[in-house]
């Protein structure tokens, strides 16, 4: 996982519901509160083939694409 990864997920944020802030290339895009989330903020910003198993194309901070509890 290199910093120049596009896509990176930060780790979940205590809030009602829980939530992970979205970044593409280096810049906050969105909140997720959920896998389809990260999916539209993605989709919206052009990228529509996102592997989001691939470390080069997603990285997941605290927990992986399935992890949204604090």
């Amino acid at each position: 996982m290199s910093p120049t990864t596009p896509i990176v997920v930060s780790p979940v944020q205590a809030g009602d519901p829980p939530f992970r802030i979205v970044q593409i290339d280096g810049e906050p895009v969105g909140i997720a509160h959920d896998l389809l989330d990260v999916v539209r903020i993605a989709h919206d910003a052009g990228r529509e083939h996102v592997d989001f198993d691939d470390p080069q194309a997603v990285r997941w901070l605290g927990g992986g694409k399935y992890h949204w509890a604090p």
